[in-house]
């Protein structure tokens, strides 16, 4: 409770200084709204079903990109970690390709899957991939060979101790990962959705800048931050049931 009430304080200390900023006359409010201007223009996004419909066609692209690359990035970690021969030699191509913007592949990503919802799931994929593949494959690294040893004295299979022991011995570390996907996917739909996309959050702020509504375009990036937030929310939720059905 207390840290929510810092938090909302803390939301009320900023709207009163963006009313400050208004108040000293120094902006244009065409350029930059009062907070009760961006307020009624997201209302009004609300009424109309734009703003719900923007949202649920983001919230499908990041779902289908992010649970691909958590998946596969998990998946692959666990061989990769438990197999140190094959990440040896993976390694130098997954550090060769890291480090490249999804958004530098937007010109292939188009030419090969067009415009619409396919190079945003793609760019939200790549995006995500990266971080939970890596914190994957260093949580394997890391889990306490004890389990693994007593694991084997009980005649489990590679697969079983993979599945059973490491795997969550391992989460821990691996939800640093997903922790950290997370925001980069999110960050990157958008940015996505700005470039090849008819429909979204990202196409919502270009829509609202090419028709001067910097209330509507301040809405959708605000819209944008508190999904991002509750997003994060959700996976710590989510966590903390995984940690209790382990017994952790």
């Amino acid at each position: 409770m207390k840290k929510l009430l810092q938090g909302a304080a803390g939301l009320i200390g900023l709207l009163a200084l963006w009313q400050l900023v208004i108040i000293s006359g120094k902006y244009n409010i065409a350029l930059f709204p009062a907070p009760a201007q961006v307020f009624v223009g997201w209302l009004d996004l609300i009424e109309n079903g734009t703003m719900f419909e923007h949202i649920r066609i983001s919230m499908i692209r990041f779902a289908a990109g992010y649970l691909s690359a958590a998946v596969l990035g998990i998946g692959l970690g666990l061989i990769f970690g438990w197999f140190g021969n094959l990440w040896n030699f993976f390694n130098p191509i997954i550090q060769v390709s890291r480090p490249i913007s999804p958004m530098a592949w937007i010109p292939f990503i188009v030419l090969w899957f067009g415009i619409g919802d396919i190079p945003a799931i793609v760019i939200i994929f790549i995006a995500a991939f990266y971080p939970i593949l890596l914190s994957s494959v260093a949580a394997v690294g890391r889990a306490d060979r004890i389990y693994i040893n007593v694991a084997r004295n009980f005649a489990l299979t590679k697969t079983e101790i993979l599945i059973k022991v490491v795997f969550p011995a391992s989460f821990p570390q691996i939800s640093t990962g997903l922790h950290q996907a997370i925001g980069t996917a999110w960050v990157f739909l958008v940015a996505g959705e700005m470039v090849g996309a008819q429909s979204g959050l990202g196409f919502l702020i270009i829509d609202s800048r090419n028709n001067l509504r910097a209330d509507l375009l301040l809405a959708a990036i605000l819209t944008i931050g508190a999904i991002g937030l509750l997003l994060d929310t959700l996976i710590r939720m989510l966590e903390k049931q995984v940690y209790a059905y382990w017994g952790a």
